[in-house]
């Protein structure tokens, strides 16, 4: 006699009450600051051990009391207000110019004929590039850095923008001609609300822009400035200095991405994602 096979349950059936979860699970509090925490405990602990050649990279005690000395000095204070001014007045010029094109191209196909084209052109050519163009036309002073990082952010911007605008399911533009919506009301409830996930992808990556370009700008014939005091910093072996200045540098960066992240939930607080 054989015996009747035995049934197996799968993972998927073995409990019907329970579902498996696919997604990123909850979100740990403070997390990103975790992979700092640790490179930072890592340098620490390697410094301590005397693993690293404080010539190449000082300890973060020696780093903490350059910051210090630097302070008393007034001069980190004032290099902070210089860098910082550039890079809110070149970022603000940039963010206007490049939502206002991406607007004009995106909504109109006259708009994308005449904007278009040239901006992709301009997205191919390195901005860092223009450097020796602008020193030409706007001289060695503050104009031409604020422009550089301006254009930097407006392509970013722009590209995001645009893509955004472009990207919306042609059902809802359907749907809005059957209820009968006007052109400026499908703009503020369709294509507006569509475009700003596109939107705050290019200002988080137009913010990391504008902080590289920032450091580039200030060590071509600054006067002042995180970049140059960096760069006086070379000069004179300063290692501890420069280290200062990346660290800064990496903080702002990570400040205004994470300001931006919490605008962009806050803004779109009715869309889900992955990442919760």
């Amino acid at each position: 006699m054989i015996a009747p096979p035995t049934l197996r349950r799968t993972p998927a059936t073995a409990a019907p009450g329970r579902r498996r979860r696919l997604g990123l699970g909850r979100p740990i509090p403070y997390g990103r600051v975790l992979g700092p925490v640790v490179l930072l405990a890592a340098w620490s602990a390697a410094s301590a051990a005397g693993l690293l050649d404080p010539r190449v990279l000082p300890a973060p005690w020696t780093v903490v009391g350059t910051v210090r000395r630097l302070i008393e000095a007034g001069t980190l204070q004032d290099s902070l207000l210089v860098s910082l001014r550039r890079a809110a007045l070149g970022f603000a010029i940039g963010a206007v110019v490049g939502v206002a094109l991406a607007l004009v191209a995106g909504l109109s196909r006259l708009g994308e004929a005449v904007v278009d084209g040239w901006m992709q052109v301009q997205r191919a050519v390195p901005t860092l590039g223009l450097i020796p163009l602008m020193i030409l036309w706007l001289g060695i002073g503050e104009a031409f850095k604020v422009v550089i990082i301006a254009l930097v952010v407006a392509i970013t911007l722009y590209i995001q923008t645009h893509a955004g605008l472009t990207s919306i399911d042609n059902r809802y533009v359907e749907l809005a001609e059957t209820i009968g919506l006007n052109r400026l009301r499908f703009i503020r409830a369709v294509v507006l609300p569509g475009a700003l996930p596109g939107l705050f992808i290019g200002l988080r990556l137009a913010v990391t822009s504008s902080w590289i370009s920032l450091v580039v700008l200030e060590q071509i014939n600054a006067t002042s400035g995180i970049g140059y005091l960096m760069f006086q910093a070379q000069n004179y072996a300063q290692t501890d200095v420069i280290v200062v200045g990346l660290i800064i540098y990496g903080l702002f960066g990570f400040l205004s991405d994470a300001a931006l992240r919490l605008a962009e939930r806050r803004v779109l607080s009715w869309r889900r994602t992955l990442s919760g």
